[in-house]
């Protein structure tokens, strides 16, 4: 669902994730892979440089749907882009066995500029696995 508004938007970005972003990718990961294998690929995150890709190819490469805004995450991040506050950057992984990428933060970021924008440029820290949700790891 679009969110309609009579003004163009502008969308603003931190350089760097806040200081919550790499311990909630943590705790999202260590459910898919285990603690072990999310812990190197959070500390990839963190040297990660930036990346730039539009909202509607991080969707289809995450495979996710999109969430509504009656969502109270996305309207809470609805509201910081009608303010004028910058968002965080997504942290993103590669997962090459599944051939997709897994939002290991900022889903609700990106539902919330999707609603304004499909082709607005999200800047993404992304680290890389080809053994990412291997299921090998407790």
């Amino acid at each position: 669902m679009r969110h309609k508004t009579s003004k163009k938007v502008e969308i603003k970005w931190l350089n760097e994730p806040e200081e919550h972003d790499c311990p909630a990718a943590l705790s999202y990961l260590s459910v898919l892979c285990g603690e072990q294998t999310a812990t190197t690929h959070v500390n990839q995150l963190k040297c990660a440089s930036l990346s730039e890709f539009k909202a509607k190819d991080i969707f289809r490469a995450s495979g996710l749907s999109l969430l509504g805004i009656s969502n109270g995450h996305v309207k809470k991040d609805q509201q910081r882009i009608e303010l004028g506050r910058e968002l965080s950057p997504l942290l993103l992984v590669r997962d090459a066995v599944h051939g997709k990428v897994v939002i290991a933060d900022g889903y609700h970021r990106l539902c919330a500029v999707y609603s304004y924008d499909e082709d607005a440029v999200i800047p993404c820290k992304i680290a890389w696995h080809h053994r990412l949700l291997n299921g090998n790891e407790k």
